[in-house]
């Protein structure tokens, strides 16, 4: 039986709010596999924003497991985590998190200099992603220059970059009127089916969750049930 692609037993995470612990994932047992194109869906405040950063190696768990391709996240060393996050994660935000001052080019190259790519690669690979998401006329564009729903497609771009393995997106169409909405996730569905990628979106909205495979319903930190609108292989 192969392992899943994430998989988080019992995990717990605790903040502190005004000097007193504020218990936000309350043993969350999650297992994802490859080529998944799931959704979790909550009100805020319910963790799930929480949930998306701890298997995205973003922050540590009070206690419990963080598991990504097989390797135990809490075991590795900042260095370690970061490479690890690096290689085989990709980050899609609600407010796409592009560097103003770069084009959409350089945005897109930016995760693969920090990987230690060669100018020449990572300009080739920029274009072919720009491309692959209907840009490839707008690569010297700034995000100023750009739509909502532009500057969304250089965001899955730029998540694109180093061929992660994982897709992890937070409210993607938060910030994006229906239509454009409806857009990406087509595109999305388009790389899961033609590219194999995994997907995990952090949603609120209905309309996005039941647009994919799984969606687990998050509640006060736990997962109170999921449904399956496509048998998984």
């Amino acid at each position: 039986m192969t392992k899943p692609i994430v998989e988080t037993i019992d995990l717990h995470k605790t903040y502190m709010s005004g000097g007193r612990p504020l218990e936000v994932l309350k043993g969350v047992d999650l297992k994802v596999e490859e080529g998944e194109f799931m959704a979790i869906m909550g009100p805020s405040g319910s963790g799930k924003s929480t949930l998306l950063n701890m298997i995205g190696a973003l922050d540590r768990p009070t206690s419990g497991e963080v598991h990504i391709n097989g390797v135990n996240i809490n075991k590795l060393n900042d260095n370690q985590v970061a490479d690890l996050r690096n290689r085989e994660i990709g980050f899609i935000f609600q407010f796409f998190n592009l560097i103003p001052r770069m084009d959409a080019q350089g945005n897109v190259e930016l995760p693969m200099a920090i990987a230690g790519v060669s100018r020449g690669d990572r300009h080739k690979r920029a274009k072919e992603l720009l491309g692959l998401v209907g840009l490839g006329d707008r690569a010297d564009h700034k995000p100023s220059q750009l739509s909502g729903g532009e500057q969304q497609r250089v965001a899955i771009a730029r998540a694109l970059s180093n061929n992660p393995h994982i897709l992890l997106a937070d409210e993607l169409t938060g910030n994006l009127d229906s239509r454009t909405g409806s857009e990406i996730m087509h595109l999305l569905r388009r790389l899961n089916e033609e590219e194999g990628k995994t997907f995990i979106l952090i949603t609120h909205d209905p309309a996005v969750g039941q647009q994919t495979d799984r969606l687990i319903s998050f509640k006060d930190g736990i997962i109170e049930g999921e449904k399956k609108f496509k048998d998984l292989i």
